[in-house]
């Protein structure tokens, strides 16, 4: 039965420290080390936030058709409050379009984008990355298994020792006061020195090391000796200034992990802007097959009239003049026609560009369609609602609030950092000795009659610490710099949101502008080509009126196209997507 010696005081001191460790280590907070609760919490909301602006759920009135607007306009023409989307051309017959060609939805195009485009992919590279440095920082926590060993050999030679004086305990004993010099008889020793333990960094800073050391060491030569020794040991290192506390060593983890959510962030607006971008190459390929159409309508007209003015000269209704008239009419139609075929193949390369799907090279010969007719109503926004929706949607806006977080977790680590090292160093270890083995020697470490501890203190106080106070000063001037940067980046979103909605404006009652120019133009053309027919035009007139009526056209197409990108821009200053289709974007960047 084995005995222990252990004092009472020791006991409790051992289970006080003991219960301490277990108690901390079950507190929840010990292994907090995520972000403000209320902050993870809204970026996790807004991540879950389906990326759809509703625009009608933005407007005050009823929106409005554009032939409704259209009709109260010729009904009052200085009333022009309108703000809202545009008007198709004449629908384009697929059954005429060449064989190779591609009927292509704007919602397909944002399909393609999500799947191929490369800014996308290597953005979805991020998260993947910022994942690992929240693991390297979590690392630093990991438990170390260490084991050493270590063999020695020594045979030593008689050696001269020093010359001592013999203070025996019993007076009479006939040593005492004896003078000699000592001698070293030569030996042959070996020994074997191992230990193994476990070392567990604390989340509070500190340190706690649990080993058994093993000891055998065997002589030879004169006595013959032969020991085995071992050990359990426990010993603290726990620092009371500097490096102590939770959340002064967990502030690593904790901004490496605002610093995933910002990347999370940075991915989806990175999303966001390339669908915006595909949205506004979509249209800039519509307003492209717009001015072919009407440029090859104007070409076809101009032929029409060459052939009409042919067949008068030869009745001798018309001056033969007016054939070179007709003639520059078709030749100039015919640059316009080039210019606008190229400037499709231009538009669609583009968007190809963008959308980087393989069954479309760059060049490819399949003539891309597009299907989504642009939106034609007006909305009458409420714009104190939408710069409302602006700032708590804008990503930008988040990713900042993020990284003022980061900035105060890392200011209270810097402010921590410019404290005196002032540690505390606890060691306890019980010893057992053997002659025959170690598992005596094991066995009687548990008797507690060989212990030994030790309570210490280390201080350490910089001269100066000018270092550590002038990286605290940094830190806090960035924060101030981002603080100020935050404020105007929340009026640049409202500029640009309330810029946004202008724009729109604007370009609605371009729209409403733009047909009422053409229906005038159209009138005009066919008036002046009867007045033509009837002598009182020249072809030169003719012509002036038939290239006004393409230009109406063109206005209108342009004017249609700018309204789209406009609604884009605008759902873009929101933080969102013009609702074409659900867009999964969180699922995209989970992968």
């Amino acid at each position: 039965m084995l005995k222990t010696h252990f004092p009472v005081a020791r006991l409790h001191r051992n289970l006080t420290v003991s219960s301490a460790f277990a108690l901390l280590s079950g507190c929840s907070f010990y292994f907090d080390t995520g972000p403000k609760p209320e902050l993870a919490q809204k970026v996790e909301e807004r991540m879950q936030r389906e990326e759809d602006l509703a625009l009608p759920d933005l407007s005050r009135a009823e929106p409005k058709s554009l032939d409704t607007a259209i009709a109260e306009f010729r009904a009052d023409p200085k009333k022009l409050d309108l703000t809202a989307p545009p008007v198709v051309l004449e629908e384009k017959d697929t059954k005429e379009a060449p064989e190779e060609s591609h009927a292509l939805t704007i919602a397909d195009a944002r399909a393609m984008a999500l799947t191929n485009n490369l800014d996308l992919k290597i953005a979805l590279i991020d998260p993947s990355i910022a994942a690992t440095v929240v693991s390297e920082e979590e690392a630093r926590f990991d438990d170390l298994i260490f084991a050493r060993a270590k063999y020695s050999n020594k045979d030593t030679p008689f050696l001269y020792g020093d010359v001592v004086n013999f203070k025996a305990v019993d007076k009479n004993s006939p040593l005492n006061d004896e003078i000699a010099k000592l001698g070293y008889m030569p030996q042959s020793a070996e020994q074997w020195d191992v230990e193994a333990g476990i070392m567990i960094p604390l989340r509070t800073g500190g340190t706690v090391t649990l080993s058994t050391p093993l000891e055998n060491k065997s002589k030879s030569r004169f006595v013959a000796s032969d020991q085995y020794r071992s050990a359990l040991r426990f010993s603290m290192s726990q620092p009371l200034l500097r490096d102590a506390g939770i959340s002064t060593n967990v502030a690593g983890i904790r901004i490496a992990r605002y610093e995933q959510q910002i990347v999370d962030l940075k991915t989806r607006l990175q999303s966001i802007r390339v669908l915006a971008t595909v949205d506004k190459a979509y249209w800039a390929l519509y307003a492209a097959w717009g001015e072919l159409d009407i440029r090859r309508q104007q070409y076809e007209i101009a032929q029409q009239n060459l052939t009409m003015v042919k067949r008068r000269v030869e009745e001798g209704l018309t001056a033969a003049i007016e054939i070179n008239r007709a003639e520059i009419g078709v030749a100039e139609r015919m640059e316009a026609l080039i210019v606008a075929n190229t400037r499709l193949k231009l538009s669609q390369r583009q968007l190809l560009q963008f959308l980087n799907d393989k069954r479309y090279g760059i060049d490819t010969s399949t003539i891309m369609i597009p299907e989504t007719s642009p939106m034609l109503v007006s909305f009458d926004f409420d714009r104190e609602a939408l710069a409302r929706k602006a700032l708590d949607g804008r990503l930008e806006l988040l990713e900042l609030e993020l990284k003022l977080a980061a900035d105060a977790t890392k200011i209270d680590y810097l402010e921590n950092q410019t404290l005196p090292m002032f540690m505390l160093d606890y060691s306890y270890g019980s010893q057992g000795r053997d002659s025959n083995d170690f598992g005596g020697a094991y066995g009687d470490t548990f008797t507690g009659r060989y212990d030994d501890w030790s309570v210490g203190l280390r201080l350490e106080i910089p001269l100066t610490n000018e270092l550590r106070k002038s990286r605290l000063s940094r830190a806090v001037q960035q924060r101030l710099q981002r603080l100020t940067t935050r404020d105007l980046k929340e009026l640049t979103v409202r500029r640009e949101i309330y810029d946004a909605m202008d724009t729109v404006s604007q370009n609605w009652q371009r729209i409403i502008a733009a047909r009422q120019n053409v229906v005038l133009a159209g009138a005009n053309y066919d008036a002046e080509l009867k007045q033509f027919e009837e002598g009182l035009r020249t072809m030169t007139e003719v012509l002036e009126m038939l290239t006004k009526l393409g230009d109406a056209q063109m206005k209108e197409v342009r004017a249609i196209a700018d309204y789209q990108v406009g609604l884009i821009d605008l759902a873009y200053a929101t933080g969102t997507l013009l609702g074409y289709s659900k867009v999964d974007l969180a699922g995209l960047i989970s992968k």
